[in-house]
């Protein structure tokens, strides 16, 4: 069963009989301001994909890794571990997911046949994990905002790798995370595998690209599995100059930095009155997490029906907001503020 995201816009608006033009897409983590597009050589238009070199070297790094794979998003990557690990390991592994955090992780274990286990906010105890067992880690966390430290995550890279199993790092955020978290310059288990994403920091997903950091075990397994052709030329190209934009990037944080602190502003005065929530993310989304699973979905509703499109968590429990811009900020708060004075 397919599940659900944000970013669905046409869907969203034919449900609630609004023009797509009249819509705040607030409903994806993907940065407001996207990298301006280079002028594309006509040749990779006309051509087959070609490896491309530069691109690799500037994800290196930008991404402070010394070997890594370019492909098509995290997803791809996603679907095809299980099956994978079931031929690097015939163990029938448990499997340790965050509760709340992207699903498409625990589908893609559990349509394998996978045994799940389920974390909390802190990760489960170094002595529970079992031998040959796997442990996913979204950091930070999507849409909790939960952020993991380095030291922390290095222990369990050192615990998994001496019991013979599996760590996934999902770091599809770590872009705004400052001081970084990442383990991508430190790796050096065995049996790490650290997905980067590269269209929602630089506001592009829609060119479908990201990168895989592990050792070369796993990034040749993950390559011939995925096979030729993954990532298209045009996109490649983008890529490669985006990582290489020192200045672009510098402004983008500054940008989203700013843009989040309003945001997270504006939701803390919208919800001032009411102490059982908590407002939690990172400067690409902020999330109010409600004390009942019955706030959250009343305020979707809302919101879309004023054309306001965010995203509604799958325990119903809480709104993630991306980051509007500047001038999106008043349509917001006004909308916002209207409903729950309705709702008192």
């Amino acid at each position: 069963m397919a599940l659900i995201h944000g970013g669905q816009l046409q869907k969203v608006a034919a449900a609630f009989n609004i023009p797509e033009s009249n819509w705040l897409d607030l409903s994806t983590g993907i940065a407001p301001y996207s990298y301006p597009i280079p002028d594309i050589p006509t040749s990779l238009w006309q051509q087959l994909p070609q490896p491309n070199e530069q691109l690799t070297i500037a994800a290196q790094h930008y991404y402070q890794a010394q070997q890594l794979l370019v492909t098509n998003g995290s997803q791809a990557v996603i679907k095809a571990l299980p099956s994978l690990w079931r031929q690097q390991c015939s163990v029938n592994s448990i499997v340790y997911l965050p509760l709340h955090g992207y699903k498409e992780h625990q589908q893609a274990w559990v349509n394998a046949g996978y045994t799940v286990a389920h974390y909390h906010e802190q990760l489960p105890e170094l002595a529970q994990l079992t031998p040959h067992c796997v442990l996913v880690v979204i950091n930070p966390n999507n849409p909790t905002g939960k952020l993991f430290n380095r030291d922390e995550l290095t222990d369990y890279q050192l615990k998994i790798d001496k019991l013979g199993g599996l760590l996934v790092l999902d770091e599809a955020f770590m872009d705004v995370i400052t001081p970084t978290q990442s383990l991508s310059s430190t790796l050096t288990a065995q049996s790490t595998l650290i997905l980067r994403s590269f269209g929602k920091f630089f506001g592009l997903a829609g060119i479908r690209i990201g990168f895989v950091v592990a050792n070369q075990h796993w990034l040749k397994l993950l390559n011939e599995t995925l096979g030729p052709w993954q990532v298209n030329g045009p996109a490649q190209y983008i890529a490669q100059h985006a990582l290489q934009n020192i200045s672009w990037q510098q402004q983008q944080q500054s940008n989203l930095i700013n843009d989040s602190q309003q945001l997270g502003k504006l939701l803390f005065e919208c919800f001032a009155h009411d102490s059982t929530i908590s407002i939690k993310g990172t400067t690409l989304f902020q999330t109010v997490t409600f004390s009942s699973n019955t706030v959250a979905p009343l305020i979707y509703q809302a919101l879309c029906q004023r054309g306001i499109y965010v995203r509604l968590t799958d325990n119903q429990q809480a709104l993630r907001f991306g980051i509007p811009c500047p001038e999106q900020l008043p349509r917001l708060g006004q909308t916002l503020k209207k409903i729950l004075k309705s709702c008192r």
